[in-house]
């Protein structure tokens, strides 16, 4: 072999060299293509796994008030004792007549963990609602149920009648709007029916207000039915406790449940 094909060889294996290592760097180079790319694709996804996460813890719905049982965080309210577990389940009553309430005024004592509160029920003004109150005191529908809800600013009520603590979808029946104030005004010691947006929707819960409170009367208004004539000192002290949480509307801080509610008839 001459010098000049000696030398014409060693461009050729030279050549090769080259190609083999040029080769090797397009590899590690797609390589690490890849990798970036995979890696890229994995924080993408495990960025949608935590915020899909997020947002689906974000937008669940906050569990409605329950009754709660006094604990180191519950004030203590003088003349209250732990109120008892609410019922698993709210009994369905027929609706009463509004004719057995009509023309009549009824006493009821609703007995409470933290004492008795006393209300005059006006069943000429409002029958068919003094008829339902009487008719679910004396099927015990109101037994154990707590009072779900006080508000503290603006309106100025304790809200109670719900067995389940305002979770439930009452006793089977509704009604309408009877003997509201056309001007909202709902002075202290007054007795009312609470409702949806829907005028027909009065059933079990109802409201006293403990302070001079102006209601909206879009829809109606609501259902004056009575006055409290005594223990309204029991409903002020639960609402001085507060809102559990700090809020100015929600769960008392103060458990109060309803016992038992007797009814009597007045006679003339």
């Amino acid at each position: 072999m001459t010098r000049e094909q000696e030398r014409a060889a060693a461009r050729r294996r030279a050549v090769k060299v080259d190609a083999k290592r040029a080769q090797k760097e397009r590899e590690a180079q797609r390589n690490r293509q890849v990798a970036v790319v995979v890696i890229a694709v994995l924080a993408v996804v495990a960025g949608f796994v935590f915020l899909t996460a997020k947002l689906n813890n974000d937008t669940t719905p906050a569990a409605a008030p329950k009754a709660t049982t006094p604990s180191a965080t519950t004030p203590a309210v003088a003349g209250c004792s732990a109120p008892p577990a609410p019922p698993s389940a709210a009994a369905k009553v027929a609706k009463p007549d509004k004719a057995t309430a009509a023309g009549k005024t009824f006493t009821a004592v609703v007995t409470t963990n933290c004492g008795d509160i006393t209300l005059q029920l006006d069943g000429a003004k409002a029958p068919q609602t003094v008829a339902s109150f009487v008719g679910l005191a004396k099927a015990n529908y109101f037994a154990d149920s707590p009072c779900h809800r006080i508000t503290t600013e603006g309106i100025f009520v304790l809200q109670c009648g719900d067995p389940l603590g305002g979770t439930g979808t009452g006793p089977g029946y509704t009604y309408g709007i009877e003997n509201a104030p056309k001007d909202g005004t709902y002075p202290k010691g007054t007795l009312a029916m609470a409702r949806t947006t829907d005028p027909n929707s009065n059933a079990d819960q109802f409201f006293v207000v403990y302070k001079d409170s102006k209601l909206p009367t879009d829809g109606g208004g609501y259902s004056i039915f009575g006055t409290v004539t005594g223990g309204m000192d029991i409903v002020e002290k639960i609402a001085a406790a507060g809102v559990s949480g700090g809020a100015t509307d929600g769960a008392p801080a103060a458990p109060i449940s309803i016992l038992k509610v007797a009814v009597t008839e007045k006679k003339a």
